[in-house]
């Protein structure tokens, strides 16, 4: 059994976080091993196959930004700020006691961010495609998915075979299509529970050790939400306006947009960000003769804006406003996200092609604009 140290400042941290501390202290100190990463783009099945817990370490607080900005500038985006800033001021427990961090290229802030991480904690970088329609990317990615697969065999000292990655893929399957189910209880009509209250449900799961117990969270989640709406549970006013959130990723802001979209009349009825419906809907095929070639080729198909073009995100959103009887369309941009603000003008022309309402909301983690938010989205649903 290791015996491992807490951070310096341990003292001062409040009970929760020290609970959180000794919780994961407890996990590896009894052989078990944490890769952190913050992209859907990571290929979760092979850190699966590898013995390991992923856990999602995007920041998602305004707590340590100020601490990230004495080394990252001001005028970047507050998901990479948060993050960076957990890991700088040792209050992430999950960042703390992980073997190993995975990135990605997905934004150039992102990338070299990465950089002065791996001072912190080691870690690995995935070159991904800046886009998906020239014919050599599939094989591009398939090659930086094998050295990742590599990486994680030297660093855990283990073969991750076939039928590893099979089992992986299978559970990572089931866990995606549980996912669906609760989105679903979303789109019902009314719907059987609040937005918020299933973006705090995935959120929560991200932090437990592996698919199975994420399997397992989702699973208790999504029978007990049936069993009340059979027995006449309604927490959503049939007369709520349905909402397609959409943009970057909303965990960081539930409480300011989510919340208040809720507490205005509106619900959310379609989570349309990269944790959400339209990547969880891809599976892999887990009959595929190179079940690693198959797991490449299902994470390459992630929409993002990113990548150039990305008319298939747009095209998903025009799928999932019919789909689940959408009255608005709200868009959440996060502060120097270029890619996405760029993006919204694309998103802002299919609702008006669609004949429905758009706003989006350029904000970030911090309360400042609370009031302002408030205002506009209230103003937003009265109308709708």
């Amino acid at each position: 059994m290791k015996n491992l140290e807490l951070p310096k400042t341990f003292d001062e941290f409040v009970e929760t976080r020290k609970q959180g501390f000794m919780h994961v202290k407890e996990f590896v100190e009894n052989g078990g091993h944490l890769v952190g990463f913050l992209c859907s783009y990571t290929p979760l099945e092979l850190i699966d196959a590898a013995g390991a817990a992923a856990v999602g370490l995007c920041g998602t607080s305004n707590e340590p930004i100020a601490d990230a900005e004495k080394v990252l500038p001001k005028n970047l985006c507050p998901l990479i700020k948060s993050t960076y800033g957990f890991a700088y001021t040792d209050k992430c427990p999950y960042t703390y006691f992980s073997d190993l961090i995975v990135g990605e290229t997905t934004c150039d802030g992102k990338k070299k961010m990465f950089e002065l991480l791996n001072n912190i904690k080691e870690t690995y970088v995935l070159q991904l495609p800046q886009g998906q329609d020239r014919p050599y990317v599939k094989d591009m990615w398939y090659e930086e998915v094998k050295l990742f697969k590599e990486k994680l065999e030297k660093t855990f000292d283990i073969e991750i075979t076939d039928e590893k990655l099979r089992e992986a893929a299978h559970i990572r399957n089931e866990l995606r299509k549980k996912q669906l189910e609760l989105y679903e209880l979303q789109g019902m009509v009314p719907p059987a529970m609040k937005a918020t209250e299933t973006m705090s449900t995935l959120a929560q799961g991200l932090f437990n050790f592996g698919a199975k117990e994420q399997l397992k969270t989702y699973s208790a989640k999504v029978d007990a939400v049936k069993e009340a709406y059979e027995n006449g549970a309604r927490p959503v006013s049939e007369k709520a306006k349905r909402i397609l959130l959409t943009g970057c990723p909303s965990t960081g802001v539930i409480q300011k947009v989510g919340m208040t979209i809720e507490n205005s009349g509106g619900v959310i009825v379609c989570l349309d960000d990269c944790g959400g419906e339209r990547t969880n809907k891809m599976l892999v095929d887990e009959n595929a003769e190179n079940i690693l070639r198959a797991i490449s080729d299902r994470y390459l198909e992630i929409h993002c804006s990113v990548m150039t073009r990305n008319d298939g995100r747009i095209e998903n959103t025009k799928e999932m406003i019919k789909k689940y009887k959408v009255d608005g369309v709200i868009e959440m941009v996060l502060q120097a996200c270029h890619t996405f603000n760029v993006e919204s003008a694309l998103m802002k022309d299919m609702c008006e092609e669609e004949g429905v309402p758009y706003m989006k909301l350029e904000t970030d983690y911090s309360t400042t604009d609370s009031g302002q938010i408030g205002t506009r989205i209230a103003a937003f649903i009265e109308m709708l």
